[in-house]
């Protein structure tokens, strides 16, 4: 090897290094609580993972959890989450996960309330496209929840 093929090597490798690193970043964990027979809990827990997303589920129901993190039962739903510090209630999609950790708002998590059709995990072939409007609701410090995006809705 010339010593410019090697120079243009040894460059190569250096330009190349940052991204190896990126390409190692540690997931971000998500804990899941869920019925351990609800199969759109499942499907949720697939669409985060295929967003990035580490996920341990603890299928032992969600009841307690829920209102240990302080989502009120009228926000409730199947399945609830932590990640960030954060609470997850029902099928919010990564997108906003993924936007709550960056923005880091003064709040206890995010909801979808209910099981709305056409959200992540409620969206299978089931379903037959059908696509239901719904809010992300923000859930602050008061528990009282505010829209943090809305999904179908023209």
């Amino acid at each position: 090897m010339t010593s410019l093929t090697t120079r243009r090597a040894l460059l190569l490798a250096l330009a190349a290094a940052p991204l190896a690193g990126m390409a190692q970043a540690p997931k971000v964990a998500v804990e899941v609580w869920k019925d351990p027979s609800c199969g759109c809990c499942k499907d949720w827990v697939t669409h985060l993972e295929q967003n990035g997303f580490s996920v341990q589920v603890h299928e032992t129901g969600n009841s307690a959890i829920r209102a240990r993190l302080g989502i009120s039962q009228r926000l409730g739903s199947c399945h609830t989450a932590v990640v960030g510090g954060y609470a997850l209630e029902g099928h919010v999609p990564a997108r906003e996960v993924q936007r709550l950790l960056k923005e880091k708002p003064a709040a206890i998590g995010l909801a979808v309330p209910g099981m709305k059709v056409g959200s992540p995990g409620m969206d299978g072939a089931a379903y037959k496209g059908r696509r239901d409007a719904y809010d992300v609701l923000l859930v602050l410090k008061t528990g009282e929840p505010r829209v943090f995006a809305s999904y179908g809705k023209a």
